[in-house]
C-alpha cells in the first residue's frame, strides 16, 4: 500500500468510526469485507459515505452516479477515490 492510499484509508477508518453501528468495531473490518454485510453499517449509511466522499474528494455523485457495489468495502471506496482522481487528473 501506498503512503498517500494509506492516509486516504486513515481518513476513511476515521470517518467510519464515526458512523459505525455500536458492537461492531471498525478495526474489526479487512478491507475486502462487506460493510453492510459485516454489520458495520446500514444501508442507509452508504448515502453518509457519499456525501463524505463529495465534500472531501470532489467526487460528483450527481455526475457518476451511485454504485452501492463499489462503496461496499474499504477496498472499493479507496479505489474509486483512485479511480476518479485519474478522471479528473486526465479531463483537466
Amino acid at each position: 500500500m501506498n503512503q498517500l492510499r494509506a492516509q486516504r484509508r486513515a481518513h476513511l477508518m476515521g470517518f467510519l468510526k464515526q458512523i459505525q453501528k455500536a458492537g461492531v468495531p471498525v478495526e474489526n473490518i479487512g478491507d475486502e469485507d462487506g460493510l453492510v454485510a459485516s454489520g458495520l453499517i446500514d444501508s442507509l449509511a452508504i448515502m453518509e459515505i457519499v456525501v463524505f466522499l463529495e465534500e472531501n474528494y470532489g467526487i460528483d455523485f450527481s455526475r457518476r452516479g451511485i454504485d452501492p457495489e463499489e462503496l461496499g468495502s474499504i477496498k472499493g471506496i479507496l479505489d474509486l477515490i483512485e479511480r476518479e482522481e485519474k478522471t479528473l487528473g486526465s479531463s483537466g
